[in-house]
């Protein structure tokens, strides 16, 4: 199992729209892709973020580096720009990717 994460640093004053729109859309979105198996979304709490800003946590699990290799490929550009596009500088994101050695559930402990 493949984890996609990506940790979003969203300004105070978009935050709540932000998540929202994230709610409603992107992850709907990059669902109906099909690469991936679950999410999840979480809030980091520890270490406390920079002030003025909310930081969010997106998981995504996907079966296989080959599957995650094909979204970046084919998907990934269209929805982040269209990410850009409506948050620009005001959420900021870095992407890693793990792999998971040892999960808890089938899935990877994830929910949808």
């Amino acid at each position: 199992m493949i984890l996609y994460n990506v940790t979003v640093s969203v300004e105070d004053g978009v935050a709540d729209e932000w998540l929202e729109w994230m709610r409603a859309h992107h992850l709907p979105e990059v669902m109906a892709t099909g690469y991936f198996v679950s999410h999840r979304l979480s809030r980091m709490i520890q270490p406390a973020p920079e002030p003025g800003t909310t930081t969010f946590a997106v998981q995504y699990y996907c079966t296989s580096q080959e599957k995650l290799t094909h979204y970046l490929e084919r998907c990934a550009p269209r929805l982040r720009e269209e990410h850009n596009r409506r948050y620009g500088h005001r959420a900021q994101a870095f992407r890693t990717v793990l792999e998971i050695l040892h999960p808890d559930t089938e899935d990877g402990g994830a929910v949808n």
